[in-house]
């Protein structure tokens, strides 16, 4: 079997499932932190809630989920990237908003103020003043989401499986190790 083709295998499910849970986490954090709505502080809590959710006990559910799309759709997720992405984002979502949000507390409510009397929607402000601000969050929980997905086993195998044109390095290293795990001799 091919290394390579599983670094490629790797990167291709590690980029994506980095960079989808933070857009989408900052996105959410900027409205937790500087949009006033009904319920803010339950929904945040529930979000925070679901990081005691543990990653092995939700594979059946999601996996059944996965079935029961393919079934009424016939669009094949389960076996694919976009079921690994779609996993790792879900599962790294409350962190990465929590992280997010404390970090935009930190912002001084008078210059998010000062942008909105200079006539700034909420889009421009989040884009041009608080995701170029909120860099060293994105940065530090960019590293920690990548180091989990790559060094991920469980998710690649349950949900990507073993084929050739799709394993993973961490399967393909483990299956390098044969019958006799490390004592090959």
């Amino acid at each position: 079997k091919n290394l390579g083709t599983s670094f490629i295998s790797s990167m291709a499910v590690t980029v994506p499932a980095t960079i989808l849970p933070l857009l989408f986490a900052a996105y959410a954090a900027f409205g937790f932190t500087f949009l006033k709505f009904r319920g803010r502080e339950f929904f945040f809590s529930v979000i925070i809630g679901l990081l005691v959710v543990p990653l092995q006990g939700a594979l059946v559910p999601v996996l059944r989920m996965f079935i029961s799309f393919t079934d009424k759709t016939g669009i094949e997720i389960s076996g694919q990237y976009a079921a690994a992405w779609f996993v790792h984002s879900a599962f790294a979502m409350p962190l990465a908003i929590y992280i997010l949000r404390n970090y935009m507390m930190t912002i001084p409510n008078s210059l998010i103020e000062a942008a909105r009397v200079d006539g700034a929607s909420n889009f421009t402000i989040f884009w041009r003043l608080v995701l170029p601000i909120s860099v060293p969050a994105l940065a530090s929980f960019a590293i920690f989401q990548f180091l989990w997905v790559w060094n991920d086993f469980l998710v690649a195998l349950v949900f990507l499986g073993k084929s050739p044109d799709q394993v993973v390095l961490t399967i393909q290293l483990n299956d390098l190790l044969g019958s006799r795990g490390e004592s090959w001799e």
